[in-house]
C-alpha cells in the first residue's frame, strides 16, 4: 500500500451510528421547540462535533439549548446504541488486511471518547484498535472541518501527514483531511458525492476501498 498510516472517521464508517444518532438529536432538539428533521439533521450536524449544535441553534434562534443538553443527549444516544448498534459492512474486513499488511491505523471522530468506546464495544471493533490509536475532537482546541484533529492523529502515530490516507463520509470531514495535506476516500453510503466535493476518490462499499489504497 502506498501509505504509512490510514485514518478513520468513526461515525458512518466504522460502525453504522448516523442513522441511529441523526434521528435520536432530530427528535431532541424538536422536543425543545427546535423542529428538526432527520434529514436537517443529516444536512447540519453530521460529521460535526456536538457544540455545533449549540452553536446553530444560538445563530439561528438566539436562544440557549439547555444546560444539561449534552447529557440527555449522550444518554438517549447510547442507550439506542447499545440496543441496535451494527459495524459497517465490510469494516472489518478492511482492518484485517490493513494488519496482514502491516499498514498501521487509527481512528480520529468528532464524537467523544465515550461515544467512540460505548459504539465499539457494542459492536466488536473494541478487538481492533488499542486505547493510543483513538482520537476524539475532544483532544484538540478545534474539531472538524478544522484539520487540527487528523494532524492530532498523524503526529501521535508518528507519521507525515502527506503520508496518511483518511476514510470519511462527511462533508466537513473530507474538507478537515484535504486542509491537513492527506488524501481522503469518501464513503458515499449515506451522502451523495456531489455534497462531499474535493475527496481523492470516492466508493459506496467497503469492499472496495483496499483498491483504492493500494
Amino acid at each position: 500500500m502506498r501509505y504509512d498510516l490510514v485514518i478513520f472517521d468513526n461515525d458512518g464508517v466504522l460502525v453504522d451510528s448516523e442513522p441511529i444518532a441523526n434521528t435520536i438529536l432530530a427528535a431532541y432538539l424538536t422536543e425543545l421547540g427546535h423542529p428538526t428533521t432527520y434529514e436537517d439533521s443529516l444536512r447540519d450536524y453530521m460529521g460535526a462535533a456536538v457544540h455545533r449544535v449549540h452553536d446553530l441553534v444560538l445563530e439561528r434562534t438566539g436562544q440557549q439549548l439547555p444546560a444539561d443538553f449534552d447529557h440527555t443527549l449522550h444518554s438517549r444516544t447510547f442507550a439506542a446504541f447499545e440496543e441496535r448498534l451494527q459495524p459497517i459492512k465490510g469494516a472489518t474486513e478492511v482492518l484485517e488486511l490493513l494488519v496482514a499488511e502491516g499498514i498501521p491505523y487509527c481512528v480520529a471522530s468528532s464524537g467523544t471518547h465515550e461515544r467512540i468506546r460505548v459504539g465499539h464495544r457494542r459492536t466488536g471493533m473494541d478487538e481492533w484498535f488499542e486505547e493510543e490509536w483513538i482520537f476524539s475532537s475532544e483532544d484538540v482546541g478545534k474539531g472538524k472541518p478544522a484539520p487540527d484533529l487528523f494532524l492530532h492523529a498523524a503526529r501521535s502515530m508518528g507519521v507525515d501527514p502527506q503520508r496518511c490516507a483518511v476514510v470519511e463520509d462527511s462533508a466537513r470531514g473530507i474538507e478537515a483531511a484535504v486542509a491537513a495535506g492527506m488524501d481522503v476516500f469518501a464513503f458515499t453510503s449515506m451522502t451523495p458525492r456531489d455534497r462531499m466535493p474535493g475527496a481523492t476518490a470516492y466508493f459506496g462499499e467497503m469492499t472496495e476501498l483496499p483498491r483504492l489504497l493500494v
